[in-house]
């Protein structure tokens, strides 16, 4: 689970990552192989992105005024 603005960065970058190696992938595979190809991405991709977005949403600490 990411824990700070550093993680949410490094977590990120990683579904960006991934999203562009299915994308190089989509052009270069056979029909025939890409449903088994491209299934373990998506669901790595879906599931960066639920941690992203339990991060967002979750409470944050009330502000403090100067």
């Amino acid at each position: 689970m990411i824990q700070n603005d550093h993680e949410l960065a490094v977590m990120r970058a990683r579904a960006a990552k991934l999203e562009g190696l299915l994308e190089s992938l989509r052009k270069t595979a056979r029909p025939e192989e890409w449903h088994a190809l491209s299934s373990g991405y998506r669901l790595e991709i879906e599931r960066m992105q639920g941690e992203i977005l339990d991060y967002l949403v979750q409470d944050t600490p009330a502000r403090t005024t100067a």
